[in-house]
């Protein structure tokens, strides 16, 4: 299988640090949350992989409707990624997820089945399946 797209990221410095990919693009500070007794101030992993989440997940909406008559285009599609951390019983963490889904001119029950569909093609959906449980919240909007 060949690759379709690949990137590098280099962190320094753990989630005090700073992350920086090899085209300059993402080049940020990194702060431990005030919620986990650090300073806050900056971005931390988790808001990375939200927001990663959540526009892989709206793409993968798109990209499902794309043979369909119902095809969503890139302003009907809102996704909001939750991502949470937890203690895993074992002395390790455990990152919780959630995805509230909007998609506009369709009914509820087409807008459940898109997302049904776009929760199997998702990249970030298949990487944490069988790991991570992923709470889905479909809504639509007129």
């Amino acid at each position: 299988m060949s690759t379709l797209y690949s990137t590098k990221v280099t962190a320094v410095g753990g989630r005090n640090g700073t992350i920086r990919s090899d085209d300059g693009l993402l080049d940020l500070p990194l702060a431990l949350p005030k919620a986990l007794g650090g300073k806050g101030g900056a971005t931390n992993p988790e808001q990375l992989f939200a927001a990663g989440y959540a526009a892989c997940f709206g793409n993968a909406v798109i990209h499902s409707t794309r043979n369909k008559e119902s095809k969503i285009q890139d302003n009907d599609i809102d996704v909001v990624a939750t991502v949470g951390m937890e203690p895993n019983g074992s002395g390790g963490f455990a990152l919780t997820v959630a995805l509230d889904v909007t998609i506009s001119g369709v009914d509820l029950a087409t807008a459940e089945a898109i997302v049904s569909e776009a929760h199997k093609v998702c990249p970030y959906s298949n990487a944490v399946r069988g790991n991570i449980n992923v709470a889905l919240n479909v809504n639509t909007r007129e």
